[in-house]
């Protein structure tokens, strides 16, 4: 490892050079790599509702779809409208009352269930079909299109207006998150570390790993928008204590050689030793994200644990060539530091070590609490700030024409009209279903059978299914519209067992059902990952336990001030935060505890090795998790879009958590628990016969 630090140390300029050049390609690879704006994308391609959704593409031409509400037009300018639409690009179809009947049937001699599907007081409303998917690039260029021809009075609901919008505002935002991250950041640097200059290059040397990363991401053809709007705030955050430490102890070494060259050296050595436990406690917490069913987990995990390992290499590669070669400037602009008074902390977490115990054991009561009754939400415009179109379309969809959600039965094409009309009577029974409707209900029931035309036929019927439209007066996420969903699954399956119900509503109650089991799963992972890594790296059978309930304390009452608060949180921020602040923050600990192993088994009692550790380790850690705050907070208050701002601000908020259990809880148990640790830890077991064990 020695001779590796000092090749580093001797080809620098090279190494810097090279660094440098590597972000062309990486710049390109970053431009090249898809995002995509679809949270459901990402359920398993394999469910139901996915696999109706290809049925809708390859034997209707129609993947997303949305409902367009047209306020204050006539009848003339209506048509005129639907026909600007339909030329759009990748516009498949246009269903309105108009075009079905050709002006050949007055609205007024409508049914009133019929008049209620088209019209409403305000206006008319039609239904958009597009041949491609709501994440596919040419949806979301097509949707505005729309949006230009129609008028402020226009507006169009459903999933694909939901992912443009989604698109558009993060988009504006992203580079005002990393700008934010970078700043604030920056700033707490300057004031924990002893140099101006110091916290430029972290960031610098930072800065081109998380450009790396992004290039690398061209190699899977796409990332989620969540992903990309949160992978240089995370990379920043939980990577920048690897450049602290590194600085600190090139510091360190500098008392002991002679040579800058031979101090770096030595500091890289201790630095990759140190770092390696330390990512790999990061690397399991998104290694257990991977595990999800729902696939953003995976898409976030892989580009993160990418992150960290780039992270880790820069911190040994390029950090220390630029501290080499700007060495002078480095100590022309160094400062006095704020004073943190570590001394008085250690003796008030060694002399009530047993109060302090107690009171932390006991507030897990109201954590527990605060976490089981986190108040948590799907519907993904609920993300979204209340002035975009899409949401304005939700609304008016829902309080013009009584549907807060429309999805589709495709059945099988064989199915007699007689059965195919009694199972949509069935559906129009239901509690809360505003219209259910095909070609076997139209037929003589809304619209004469002599009046429909063929055209109609075949967008309503292929060679292997019919398409049905249910529309319910039930929100998206709701438990109403989950059992409802559920009880239309029933009675379509009585008379096809392979019918599919498909669309928004059906897709996030599946999203409800799989996400619940993947929180499980990554929370189960990521804590007995990491777990046996601390087992590795602590060699001890009692301190994973330790560190582990630490961390989890801090995460449930981070979790739980939400119930507290009042805070409504959005699914992936429950599923992900967890596991990302147990992997990034359980350095704390084990920074502590490593001292506090080092200075115990040289012989010092329990107490004086705690303080020790206290003292020594207070700097690192209230740097590094102000540093992840920094990177977090700014983004956290300035995001609009509710899913990005509220894992942001969790994660910042956790933090400070983890922080402040770790230096005063942890100090706390590993006095009490002196003896059980000495006893279970290898290399420790003479230290039961000295002094101030129990």
């Amino acid at each position: 490892m020695q001779k590796i630090s000092e090749k580093i140390v001797k080809f620098r300029y090279v190494i810097l050079a090279i660094s440098i050049l590597l972000l062309i390609p990486s710049a390109i690879g970053f431009i090249n790599t898809r995002i995509n704006y679809d949270i459901l994308y990402y359920l398993p391609h394999d469910i139901e509702t996915m696999k109706g959704q290809d049925v809708l593409i390859d034997e209707f031409g129609k993947g997303a779809y949305g409902m367009f509400i047209v306020n204050g037009m006539n009848t003339s300018d209506r048509m005129k409208l639907a026909d600007k639409i339909k030329a759009i690009d990748h516009v498949s179809e246009v269903i309105c009352y108009d075009s079905l009947v050709d002006g050949k049937i007055p609205v007024e001699a409508l049914p009133e269930k019929a008049k209620k599907i088209f019209f409403s007081d305000k206006g008319s409303m039609m239904m958009i079909f597009f041949d491609t998917t709501s994440s596919a690039d040419e949806t979301m260029k097509a949707i505005e299109e729309i949006r230009k021809v129609g008028d402020k009075q226009c507006f169009l609901s459903g999933m694909a207006a939901i992912v443009t919008d989604t698109k558009n505002m993060v988009q504006d935002q992203i580079v005002s998150y990393t700008l934010i991250a970078i700043v604030l950041a920056l700033i707490v640097l300057m004031i924990t570390m002893d140099s101006f200059l110091v916290p430029i290059l972290f960031l610098l040397s930072i800065g081109m790993t998380i450009i790396y990363n992004l290039g690398t991401n061209f190699i899977a053809g796409e990332i989620s928008f969540i992903t990309m709007a949160l992978v240089a705030v995370l990379q920043l955050g939980v990577t920048m204590d690897y450049s602290i430490f590194l600085y600190h102890s090139y510091k360190e070494q500098c008392g002991n050689y002679e040579k800058k060259t031979d101090a770096m050296a030595a500091a890289i050595t201790a630095t990759i030793t140190s770092v390696s436990g330390s990512s790999l406690t990061t690397i399991a917490g998104f290694f257990a994200m991977c595990f999800m069913a729902f696939t953003l987990g995976k898409d976030m995990g892989i580009v993160m644990m990418k992150g960290v390992a780039f992270g880790v290499i820069g911190c040994v590669t390029i950090l220390p060539a630029m501290i080499l070669i700007f060495d002078k400037a480095i100590w022309k602009t160094t400062h006095k530091t704020f004073h943190i008074p570590a001394k008085g902390l250690s003796k008030i977490v060694t002399k009530w070590y047993i109060p302090i115990s107690i009171i932390m054991l006991l507030l897990w009561v109201p954590s527990l609490i605060g976490y089981k009754n986190i108040d948590v939400y799907y519907k993904l415009d609920k993300a979204l700030p209340s002035y975009l179109p899409s949401v304005q379309g939700n609304k008016e969809l829902e309080e013009g024409y009584e549907m807060s959600s429309v999805s589709m039965i495709l059945c099988d094409s064989k199915l007699s009209q007689v059965q195919t009309k009694k199972m949509i009577d069935e559906i129009n029974a239901l509690p809360g279903v505003s219209i259910a409707a095909g070609l076997d209900s139209i037929k003589g029931a809304l619209i004469p059978e002599e009046m429909i035309p063929d055209s109609l036929r075949s967008k309503l019927e292929s060679e292997n299914h019919k398409m049905l439209v249910v529309s319910s007066e039930y929100e998206i996420a709701t438990d109403e519209l989950n059992d409802q969903c559920k009880t239309i699954n029933d009675i379509i399956k009585k008379y096809d067992e392979n019918a599919m119900l498909v669309g928004e509503g059906p897709a996030t109650k599946d999203l409800i059902e799989i996400t619940d089991r993947d929180f499980k799963v990554v929370s189960a992972i990521s804590i007995g990952a990491i777990f046996l890594l601390i087992l590795f790296v602590l060699k001890s059978v009692s301190l994973p336990f330790i560190l582990v309930f630490v961390i989890e304390l801090a995460i449930y009452i981070n979790m739980s001030m939400a119930f507290f608060l009042g805070t409504t949180l959005p699914f992936i921020a429950s599923i992900c935060v967890g596991t990302i602040q147990l992997g990034a923050t359980v350095d704390y600990a084990i920074l502590m505890t490593n001292r506090y192993k080092t200075e115990r088994i040289a012989g010092k009692d329990k107490k004086e090795a705690v303080k020790i550790a206290v003292i020594t380790s207070i700097n690192s850690i209230i740097s590094s998790a102000l540093g992840f705050f920094a990177a977090t907070i700014g983004v956290a208050v300035y995001s609009d879009v509710d899913l990005i701002g509220s894992i942001c601000m969790l994660l910042a908020r956790g933090a400070i958590i983890s922080m402040l259990i770790v230096l005063t809880l942890l100090p706390a148990l590993l006095v009490l628990c002196d003896g059980i640790i000495i006893r279970t830890t290898l290399g420790m077991k003479d230290c039961k016969m000295k002094k101030g064990s129990i």
